[in-house]
């Protein structure tokens, strides 16, 4: 397992995003563990996370999976806007790529600049990146490629989250992610996926030296895993 799946985990558990119970998603499934944006709720703790999405992007470029120019990262708002602009400042400080951030409005500005975009503004032609937090079934995305689409001709070149759950979605044998690849036509990429994550888990401990992810936790997470779970490749 990368260094970087260990350090992910690590912040994700020491900073509360990730919890363990049962929580019932938007899908209607009850999940045992739950991935909490909210928790990014000071300045160090968004600065560390933009650091992430940062090296995930960085490493996908040397990769050859995206380009090594990119001219805005995009996120949807209200979760989405924090993460493009902390990935931007990022991209910036630890790799030295200059690149924009933009996001949408809820709704259309009638005064002033106006428009449905806020930050760097789009252009045809231009590539643009898409980050966001964590992808249940894909919706957010059906609904932010028709609006970048309607502001301009842009090429959007891949989709960022912070976490795969690497869940079938409803009716399918694939993935969201998978879906999402071949409905699309661009790369998903994770800093982590959940296997990754569990396994990680269980060697980070807590002060008093037990470990984040008990037997417990790691059973229900595979009985989860095995009835809504796609296999990893």
């Amino acid at each position: 397992m990368a260094q970087q799946d260990i350090r992910f985990t690590e912040f994700l558990l020491k900073t509360g995003a990730l919890k363990f119970g049962s929580f019932t998603l938007k899908s209607g499934r009850i999940s045992p563990y739950f991935i909490n944006a909210g928790a990014f709720n000071t300045g160090a703790r968004i600065y560390e996370l933009g650091r992430f999405y940062a090296n995930r992007i960085e490493q996908a470029m040397a990769e050859g999976k995206l380009p090594t120019h990119i001219d805005t990262v995009f996120g949807p708002a209200y979760k989405g806007i924090p993460l493009a602009v902390t990935t931007a400042m990022a991209l910036y400080q630890n790799h030295g790529l200059e690149v924009g951030y933009t996001f949408d409005r809820k709704e259309r500005k009638d005064h002033g600049d106006g428009g449905m975009m806020v930050g760097k503004p789009l252009e045809d032609g231009m590539r643009v990146l898409l980050v966001d937090d964590v992808m249940t079934a894909g919706t957010a995305v059906r609904e932010v490629v028709p609006k970048l689409k309607a502001e301009a001709n842009v090429e959007i070149v891949g989709l960022v989250l912070s976490v795969d759950r690497m869940e079938r979605t409803n009716n399918s044998d694939s993935s969201a992610v998978e879906t999402i690849q071949s409905e699309f036509g661009f790369p998903v990429l994770a800093i982590t996926n959940v296997r990754e994550l569990f396994e990680a888990g269980q060697a980070i401990t807590k002060a008093d030296g037990t470990p984040y992810v008990t037997e417990t936790i790691m059973h229900d997470a595979q009985q989860y895993l095995a009835q809504y779970g796609v296999a990893e490749v």
